[in-house]
């Protein structure tokens, strides 16, 4: 754990503007005029998840918590660019 009390105290603030930011993002999602609208939100929400794993690993100082914020960027990354030419090019490959 962390022990300074300043340290611990902004750290919660981060989570909960991370937490916060995900409702909007999570009604660009539903309510996305189009579908590219839809995909930068998806990819917000994955860049916010990513923040709040990072958080999570000051907080619990574990390293496994980094890999998998990396990981998730990383499958997030193939994941809009396939969808992205999905949306452009009407094929994935």
């Amino acid at each position: 754990m962390i022990e300074n009390e300043i340290a611990q105290t902004a750290i919660q603030l981060i989570l909960l503007a991370l937490v916060i930011l995900l409702i909007p993002a999570s009604w660009r999602v539903v309510a996305g005029p189009t579908l590219p609208d839809r995909l930068a939100a998806v990819d917000l929400i994955t860049t916010l998840l990513i923040g709040v794993i990072v958080m999570l690993a000051l907080v619990e100082r574990t390293q496994v918590f980094v890999d998998m914020a990396i990981a998730l960027a990383a499958f997030s990354f193939v994941g809009t660019i396939s969808i992205a030419r999905y949306i452009s090019e009407g094929r994935v490959y």
